[in-house]
């Protein structure tokens, strides 16, 4: 499953064409959405309610998901590729197994947690072709024990360089999240992130957009993404209180305007984090609001 050595692809080698369905965008949804689903029913569910790729959770694969073995991981790609599902990569990647964390002034636990970091970066690769690991985190990247945000952030930058090398290697794309005040501290608007990605120089390293996670921007959305499209690899959709797009009031379309116009070539991913109506429902009509707002972009 490994790449043979060579270059980082380029990004034209790497971009998604529009959907078979004839839409601009194409959809994944993230595993999680299919809450106490087995891996293999919630590809199937995803492909029912209209999605053409997928986001995994890895702490939803196993406890300690490093120690995921070479077949079950082999079977985990043959799973996903039966069911005609695109490979996204992996997001909420440090939840388990516990007491990681990124920017801790404690430098052993930090380094053990790059450590597993690492390990992380094996995995998206054995899961399928040109995975991303979106890096949101928040819990295991929040400033502790005293440590400043500038010092965080200096630590965060000091890891994502540390692992850039075996991300290359591995053909994975490491996305900078960055994340709401509110959740997280540490890198809260794409400036802050670009500006990390930036230090770092890294193609294996850029970053993303969530609308969930964007409060503190300082521009309109749509805005922001036309700033920062260059770093930008992947959007997650979800209103501002972390329910399935179309349940709020989050203005979606200067969003999908901004990625038609530009024109951005990844993918458009549900992320939810309330689950009340059902998983079904929830990627059902989520798809549904999108694709219906997108008929109506110029």
């Amino acid at each position: 499953m490994k790449p043979a050595p060579g270059r980082f692809q380029a990004e034209s080698e790497t971009r998604i064409p529009p959907g078979s369905s004839g839409y601009r965008f194409r959809l994944a949804v993230c595993s999680g959405t299919f809450q106490g689903w087995r891996f293999a029913d919630a590809c199937k569910g995803a492909v029912r309610t209209g999605y053409e790729g997928i986001e995994i959770a890895p702490h939803l694969l196993s406890d300690d998901p490093n120690s995921l073995s070479a077949g079950r991981r082999r079977e985990l790609w043959d799973i996903r590729e039966s069911e005609g599902l695109l490979y996204v990569g992996m997001h909420n990647m440090l939840k388990s197994p516990g007491r990681l964390h990124l920017t801790t002034p404690d430098r052993f636990r930090r380094e053990k947690s790059w450590d597993y970091f690492r390990g992380l970066v094996d995995l998206c690769a054995d899961l399928g072709d040109g995975g991303l690991m979106i890096l949101g985190s928040a819990r295991q990247r929040d400033t502790v024990d005293g440590a400043t945000r500038r010092e965080a952030r200096s630590r965060l930058a000091e890891g994502l360089a540390g692992v850039a090398p075996d991300a290359e290697a591995r053909q994975v794309r490491i996305l900078l999240e960055p994340l709401a005040p509110h959740l997280c501290d540490v890198v809260n608007n794409l400036g802050e992130a670009v500006a990390i990605v930036d230090q770092i120089g890294s193609p294996a390293v850029q970053s993303m957009f969530d609308t969930h996670n964007a409060v503190d921007e300082t521009l309109p959305h749509g805005e922001a993404i036309r700033k920062h499209h260059r770093y930008i690899r992947h959007v997650h959709i979800n209103e501002l209180d972390g329910r399935h797009p179309g349940t709020g009031n989050y203005d979606f379309r200067p969003v999908l305007q901004a990625l038609k116009d530009l024109p951005y070539p990844g993918w458009v991913s549900l992320e939810v984090f309330h689950f009340d109506h059902g998983p079904e429902i929830i990627a059902r009509d989520s798809a549904r609001f999108i694709r219906d707002l997108e008929k109506k972009l110029v």
